[in-house]
């Protein structure tokens, strides 16, 4: 059983070598909010949070790891995105040694007015417009032995701009498995899932002039037609242990490879340092993005009764756009 083991752990490895060659399909896939990382304490990792999720936040990364939530979790975060959009999302879990875990999650971009232009009123038309992605996600998980959990995630997802909107379902897929050497964790997750989304609206109706060469002819009701586009299916194997774990100070160390449907391959690596198992301290770097480089984090548990309160932030630094700050709190309860 430990060769099975470390041959398992070899081939994430190998998995995570061969991670560069260039996807045809960059830039085809819809819903891209649904990629928009959630949680701070995630990303202060740079993202390397499949095996290790063990909070609310999971859901978004891999729902199994809600298993670790002891009774009850609330979760709420913030990020402010570009150009004056923002990303809020919440969470809740609730756990029972018989009957497993179950969530709900919401995520929720939205953005600010902007004014109507057309080709006759260049100025504006004196009306305003905005846009709003939503996603609404329920998630189970349990352990199916003491080291192997297994989760999915049903959601629905909605996006608006001005008067067309598109609707669809999605399903995540995560597990979790504990091998044996110390606490080796690797993940694995499989997330959007579902049927290709389309938009439809009243904006998209338009009169017809069939014979533009007849001044007489009647202009016909139609319709514009839009194209499907599919979800970004993302799927991620990742792999965690504790490289140190001393009187008061807790090294973990993870990293994840991760193939878009949409892009080329990429790879998180990250680390949390814990002191005194009340401070957090985070870093990591995300190879094959665009833009996106290094992450750093940090975070504090604060116990209130029979309550504890967790307050993280991270920082992401991009190499052409604003880098980007998240914060987030939690209760623990």
């Amino acid at each position: 059983m430990k060769t099975v083991h470390i041959l398992f752990a070899g081939l994430f490895l190998l998995m995570s070598v061969d991670l560069y060659g260039q996807n045809p399909n960059v830039g085809t896939s819809g819903a891209q909010f649904l990629k928009i990382p959630v949680g701070p304490r995630a990303i202060g990792m740079g993202g390397a949070y499949v095996s290790n999720a063990n909070d609310a936040s999971a859901m978004f990364w891999n729902p199994a790891g809600i298993v670790a939530v002891k009774e009850n979790e609330l979760f709420a975060s913030y990020t402010s995105w570009w150009g004056g959009v923002n990303l809020s999302h919440a969470a809740f879990v609730n756990s029972s040694e018989d009957f497993g875990s179950i969530g709900v999650s919401m995520s929720l971009l939205t953005m600010g007015e902007m004014e109507v232009t057309t080709e006759l009123q260049p100025e504006g038309t004196g009306q305003k417009f905005d846009a709003q992605d939503l996603m609404i996600g329920v998630s189970y998980a349990r352990r199916l032995t003491q080291d192997f959990s297994v989760g999915v995630t049903m959601k629905f997802i909605n996006q608006r701009i001005w008067n067309e909107t598109s609707s669809g379902l999605a399903f995540d897929v995560g597990t979790q498995y504990r091998i044996g050497i110390g606490d080796l964790t690797i993940g694995m997750s499989m997330t959007n899932f579902g049927a290709d989304m389309k938009y439809d609206g009243q904006d998209l109706n338009v009169k017809y002039d069939a014979d533009p060469q007849n001044p007489n002819n009647r202009l016909s009701p139609s319709k514009l037609a839009t194209d499907d586009f599919p979800l970004p299916l993302y799927f991620q194997v990742g792999a965690s242990m504790t490289l140190l774990n001393a009187d008061g100070l807790k090294v973990l160390l993870a990293a994840d490879a991760a193939h878009p449907n949409d892009n080329q391959e990429r790879v998180n690596v990250g680390t949390e340092v814990t002191i005194l198992d009340q401070f957090f301290l985070r870093g990591g770097y995300r190879f094959g993005y665009d833009t996106e480089t290094g992450t750093f984090g940090a975070g504090a548990l604060v116990s209130l009764g029979g309550t504890t309160m967790v307050f993280d932030y991270s920082y992401s630094l991009y190499n052409l756009l604003p880098n980007v700050h998240r914060v987030s709190v939690g209760m623990r309860f």
